[in-house]
């Protein structure tokens, strides 16, 4: 079993619909895709996928730790922000064995924004934030970190830094797999990630259309369906 994992925390810019746009462009563009799963502390209805209540109110990105609850993992789970555009192929995100996105801005440290692993490989991530989570939320909690914003992903990397458990990056494993948004090129993806201030609900209609999709399953454009 196959799940696409997603998080969203009340009080930002996100809702329903930005759920909606990742479960479609995730079934057009990853085969064998069984489950979508959003956690989430708000009532949405989103057909298609399936609602799992966040247990804690940990606060903005510090939710994100839920999805390593053991009762949530798959067969095989992928973790995916909201603001991620599929616009192609992106198959080999299912391939075997634990792997994560390399943080942009600090490279050789882990980006939760793009996460797969399988079973509970990663459940006692959840376990030991839930033990001392004020401790963990507390900048310098995992050490000097230069030029990042102290968050849940800075807190994975050094658990997994200390077990001797970080995985491999998946811009290793999968050089064509993912793109950083660049407005300046035009081939971008199959997966697109944004970061900083740039979003897709702000970019140019071309990769708005294929953030919003077709309604038959493929991407515009395309004559069939994207995946067969």
């Amino acid at each position: 079993m196959t799940t696409l994992l997603t998080v969203l925390k009340s009080g930002g810019r996100y809702d329903a619909g930005w759920v909606d746009r990742l479960h479609r462009g995730a079934r057009r563009s990853i085969a064998g895709l069984d489950r979508v799963v959003c956690l989430s502390d708000l009532p949405i209805a989103v057909p298609g996928v399936e609602l799992i209540p966040l247990r804690h109110d940990w606060p903005a990105w510090w939710a994100k730790f839920e999805a390593f609850r053991p009762e949530v993992s798959d067969d095989l789970t992928i973790l995916c922000d909201l603001d991620t555009v599929f616009c192609g192929d992106a198959s080999a995100i299912t391939d075997e064995g634990s792997a994560a996105m390399e943080d942009y801005f600090l490279k050789g440290r882990l980006s939760t924004a793009l996460m797969r692993w399988r079973g509970t490989a990663f459940a006692d991530l959840y376990e030991t934030f839930k033990a001392e989570p004020q401790r963990w939320m507390m900048p310098g909690s995992c050490g000097a970190v230069p030029n990042s914003v102290h968050g849940d992903q800075v807190v994975v990397d050094h658990l997994l830094r200390r077990s001797g458990r970080l995985p491999d990056f998946l811009q290793q494993r999968h050089p064509d797999l993912l793109d950083f948004y660049d407005p300046e090129k035009t081939d971008q993806g199959p997966i697109i990630i944004f970061i900083g201030d740039s979003k897709p609900d702000k970019v140019p209609r071309e990769l708005q259309t294929l953030w919003y999709g077709d309604d038959d399953g493929t991407f515009p454009g395309q004559a069939s369906p994207a995946l067969a």
